[in-house]
């Protein structure tokens, strides 16, 4: 039996979440493990639980570090924590950021292969660049199941078109299929088949994680590619591109800043030291550059 279920998604993930989880019986006889990259990793509350209460026929549950599993429940993260799973238990753990966030997909997906295997079904959902692709594929190398939205039916199609890029995908559908899909699924026999591991191979690069600045080194298997810091920072690729994107347009902006208040010291300045009077307008001038190529930049 395949009892253990993990989704994952991000932009336009919640409504197929929404559809999925209305279509699930009551009597379901698997555990539901949820991640959703859509603002949970900020802290504070999270709505999660309550929105999916009104479509679910199964309890819907946001656990205690240590609770045991219990089939036919719906579990989602506590706020800016990682859902993770050991061996008949759930974990919350506040433990580096993956991929921007907290809580991350990949680590629920990698804990959920690490302890259960076959017995895995990995489900990708709707949503921006390639995050949980990682965990997914270590499922499937674990001998689960994995599964992916149709790209067409999702509103954000990199998550999906990435899996099944890089994971050798058993089933795709609409969210709408999936209730019918993974009901079926949780009845078929789970094999202890298990691919075999391809080796890791590590290398140190010459560039800083973008969250601790400590050195970065990059991570694959097989097709997969990760980045990882001494902390345990990690990144995807696409998302490792854009923190760089950001902390790049960052330091434009601050640049810009820079230079205009030194503008601003020279003009005050200048009445009594006329020797600044040439730096104003190179400053304004550089300051301006700058602020255009912030402005172009994307």
């Amino acid at each position: 039996m395949h009892d253990i279920i993990v989704i994952g998604g991000s932009t336009g993930a919640l409504e197929a979440l929404i559809t999925l989880v209305t279509a699930l019986p009551s009597d379901l006889q698997a555990a539901v493990f949820v991640v959703l990259h859509i603002g949970e990793g900020t802290g504070g509350k999270s709505y999660l639980g309550e929105i999916l209460r009104k479509s679910s026929k199964n309890a819907v549950v946001q656990p205690r570090d240590g609770e045991s599993i219990r089939p036919g429940t719906i579990y989602v993260p506590v706020p800016d924590h990682h859902l993770l799973l050991e061996k008949d238990l759930i974990r919350v753990d506040h433990g580096p950021q993956e991929n921007l966030t907290r809580p991350a997909i990949n680590p629920l997906f990698r804990s959920a292969a690490k302890y259960y295997a076959s017995r895995v079904i990995g489900v990708i959902l709707s949503g921006t660049l390639d995050d949980g692709i990682a965990g997914l594929a270590e499922i499937k190398r674990r001998g689960g199941i994995a599964v992916v939205q149709e790209p067409a039916d999702a509103v954000c199609t990199s998550m999906p078109l990435n899996a099944l890029k890089y994971v050798n995908v058993d089933h795709t559908g609409t969210a709408e299929s999936f209730g019918g899909l993974l009901t079926a699924l949780v009845k078929t026999p789970a094999t202890l088949k298990c691919v075999g591991k391809e080796p890791m191979e590590r290398t140190l690069l010459d560039i800083q994680c973008p969250e601790c600045g400590g050195p970065l080194t990059e991570l694959q298997q097989g097709s997969i590619v990760e980045t990882r810091c001494k902390v345990g920072h990690a990144y995807s690729p696409l998302t490792l591109l854009d923190a760089q994107k950001r902390e790049a347009e960052r330091l434009l902006w601050a640049c810009v800043v820079v230079l205009e208040a030194a503008a601003q010291t020279a003009d005050k300045i200048s009445d009594r030291d006329s020797s600044v009077a040439a730096d104003i307008e190179a400053l304004r001038r550089r300051a301006k550059i700058v602020r255009d190529a912030a402005t172009r930049f994307a």
